[in-house]
């Protein structure tokens, strides 16, 4: 008995999304490490530049590969990707050309949404319009994910056939995984230079436990079991959705409960799609009301967007656009990525007690039997003690383990800080790759008409309640409390 746990804990290493979203991370961490040996690995990679003459619109981010010209690192960029998700994708059992065929078309899609977003107009900052020749822009910088989620909200619901070939290949969450691993390299080397805010930023994120678990669950799981009347099956898991971390939430406390699986499955549409709308609307709510309290806008979104993929990206909209904001209203031009980390902190301390609060559910479940099914209530199953770790969301050590590596080597040895750097902003040009993927799959796989066809009225309503009522006005309020003042380091 023992020999076959193993063999199925040690497969999982391999079959796991969680666990390729660890291996492709830290991939590309350690050939953006390679600039503190002076090797330029990935300086092929594409840089997406903003731009009026559409020839400037990408380009190789090294001097070295500048012969590749534009074409020629997006091309590159995409036979990379292709092939490190390819290798993921068959060990994780999907068919490879159907995989590949898929993925071709989501990230050429993917690039031009970029490499639009990226236009002047729509992108430049008002201290570069100058350079570009115009009188005015938006100054919506990131505005290619956006366009990126609404190319896929379009492909999934007006194209059904289109949606069937590309569903192999849309992966949101391991896409936003994957770029969160890779995210701890450039955090974990920024930090080296604002110790003081990034330990401020770590300690107070850890609010956002707090808020998810003790005061978001109880009050969703009230409102679902006295106004709506589900049952506790439903309940729990709807609970965990909406007021913790989004689909895999769901699944983790359906499944730590033993509820039905149509049951998560449903619940994971209706979050979908509500993170769909969170993304349209938040990261440009934050960027006008907030644009004084960049710290509190981060964390904010972290508390309130509901998904790993849906809250990483809403944060990065962020980022971008207060920064903006910042330079246009205030002349003051904040560092890239402190807003993003909010967001990101508030999100993995969320995570990591996910497989935490999944065991004390099962326990509670397993001993006061609430489901209704019979074959729940009289189970006579043991709890396993590796209940904990099957629940923990894995990519989270990846997330950990770029950031630390490169924080104590930063650390250590102060002379190899600009090269890390220089590395860690080359991988994080790939992290924003990944990022448009998850944009696009997230989009492509919310079919709206499926759900509203579905009859989900009263778990819309509880959504809708649940959001508007509370979760938006008292994750506000504590982010206003734990980052109030904290502002970002200048440029």
């Amino acid at each position: 008995m023992a020999t076959e746990t193993t063999t199925v804990h040690r497969s999982s290493l391999l079959q796991s999304e969680d666990w390729w979203a660890v291996w492709l991370g830290l991939f590309i961490f350690a050939l953006g490490a390679g600039k503190i040996w002076n090797l330029d690995i990935l300086g092929w990679v594409t840089s997406f530049g903003v731009w009026i003459d559409p020839s400037k619109a990408v380009a190789a981010n090294s001097k070295s590969f500048y012969w590749l010209g534009g074409a020629g690192s997006v091309i590159a960029t995409y036979l990379f990707t292709l092939i490190i998700t390819s290798i993921g994708a068959y060990f994780m059992g999907n068919k490879i050309k159907k995989f590949a065929l898929g993925f071709t078309v989501i990230y050429w899609i993917t690039i031009l949404t970029n490499i639009f977003g990226n236009y002047a107009y729509l992108a430049a900052t008002p201290n570069k319009r100058e350079a570009f020749h115009i009188g005015w822009s938006l100054s919506l910088g990131e505005l290619g994910f956006v366009f990126a989620l609404l190319a896929g909200l379009i492909i999934g619901n007006f194209f059904p056939k289109a949606t069937k070939f590309l569903s192999d290949a849309a992966k949101p969450e391991w896409y936003i995984k994957t770029g969160i691993v890779i995210l701890g390299m450039n955090i974990g080397i920024q930090a080296i230079s604002a110790m003081n805010l990034a330990s401020t930023v770590i300690i107070r994120g850890m609010c956002a436990v707090v808020e998810a678990y003790l005061i978001y669950w109880p009050i969703v799981y009230f409102i679902a079991r006295k106004f709506f009347k589900f049952t506790p099956e439903w309940a729990a898991p709807m609970a965990s959705g909406i007021s913790i971390c989004g689909v895999a939430a769901a699944i983790a406390t359906g499944s730590a409960i033993r509820a039905r699986q149509i049951i998560p499955t449903i619940l994971a549409s209706v979050i979908i799609v509500f993170v769909a709308v969170e993304l349209l609307i938040l990261p440009f709510a934050a960027a006008y009301f907030l644009p004084s309290e960049p710290m509190v806008a981060g964390s904010w979104l972290g508390l309130v967007v509901k998904s790993d993929g849906g809250a990483v990206a809403s944060g990065a909209i962020a980022d971008t656009l207060i920064r903006n904001s910042a330079l246009q209203q205030f002349g003051v031009n904040y560092q890239e990525g402190w807003i993003l980390m909010a967001t990101t902190t508030s999100k993995v301390f969320i995570d990591v007690f996910i497989g935490v609060w999944s065991f004390i559910l099962a326990i509670v479940w397993s001993v006061y039997h609430l489901n209704s099914r019979t074959a729940t209530a009289n189970t006579n199953d043991k709890i396993s003690k590796r209940e904990i770790w099957d629940r923990f969301p894995k990519f989270i050590i990846g997330f950990i383990a770029s950031l630390v590596i490169i924080f104590l080597a930063g650390y250590a040895n102060p002379d190899i800080v600009g090269a890390a750097k220089a590395g860690a902003g080359q991988a994080n040009l790939l992290r924003a790759i990944f990022f448009g993927l998850c944009f696009f799959s997230i989009g492509l796989v919310t079919n709206i008409r499926k759900l509203w066809n579905a009859g989900l009225g009263r778990v819309v309503g509880v959504y809708a309640i649940a959001l508007v009522g509370f979760i938006i006005w008292v994750g506000l309020i504590i982010s206003y409390i734990f980052y109030h003042g904290i502002v970002p380091p200048t440029v």
